[in-house]
C-alpha cells in the first residue's frame, strides 16, 4: 500500500488556495482540477455524482478535513484532487457545522470497491496525525504538499515503531 496516495497525487491536481468559504463552491473549485485529467471520462458527469453523494451524508472526518468522494462510472481509474483553505470552508450538516481546511477529492471506478477502499483507509490513517496535518496545512507549494504525503506514508509503511528514519 506504501505510496499509494503519492502515487495520485500531482501538483497540477493541488490548490493550496480554494478561494471559495461556500461548501458547494469550494467542491466546485476543487473539483475543476480533474478536469481534462486523462481517466475522467466526463467531468460533469462525475461531478454530479460527487454532489449528490455529499448531499447524502456528510464526507468530514473531523480534525478539518473533508474527503468528499464519488463511485462513478465517468472514471477509468483513481483520481484525486486535493484542496487547502487557510480561512476554511463551512460544511454543513445535521449537527451544525464543520469549518474544513484540507479537502481530498476522490473518484473511483463503480467496478472497482476495493479501490476506493484502500484510498479512503490510507487518507484516514495517515490525517489522523496532528504533525501530519500541521505540515500539510503548512506546505508552501503543492510539490511540498506531496513531500509531506509521500514522508507519512513512509512512516505507516514502517514496520517497526522503532524506525523513525
Amino acid at each position: 500500500m506504501a505510496g499509494k496516495i503519492t502515487a495520485l497525487l500531482d501538483p497540477v491536481r493541488i490548490t493550496l488556495a480554494v478561494q471559495s468559504t461556500k461548501r458547494t463552491a469550494a467542491l466546485h473549485e476543487v473539483a475543476a482540477l480533474l478536469a481534462g485529467h486523462p481517466d475522467v471520462t466526463s467531468f460533469d458527469g462525475f461531478y454530479a455524482e460527487l454532489l449528490a453523494r455529499d448531499r447524502l451524508d456528510t464526507t468530514c472526518l473531523g480534525n478539518g478535513v473533508a474527503l468528499p468522494h464519488a463511485r462513478t462510472e465517468h472514471v477509468k481509474n483513481l483520481v484525486l484532487a486535493v484542496g487547502r483553505s487557510d480561512p476554511g470552508v463551512l460544511f454543513e450538516n445535521s449537527g451544525g457545522g464543520e469549518t474544513v481546511r484540507l479537502i481530498f477529492m476522490v473518484g473511483t471506478p463503480k467496478a472497482r470497491p476495493a479501490d476506493y477502499l484502500a484510498i479512503v483507509s490510507a487518507l484516514c490513517k495517515l490525517l489522523k496525525s496532528d504533525a501530519t496535518r500541521a505540515a500539510l496545512l503548512a506546505a508552501p507549494t503543492p510539490a511540498e504538499f506531496i513531500k509531506v504525503v509521500a514522508e507519512a506514508e513512509d512512516g505507516l509503511a514502517a514496520s517497526s515503531p522503532l524506525s523513525h528514519g
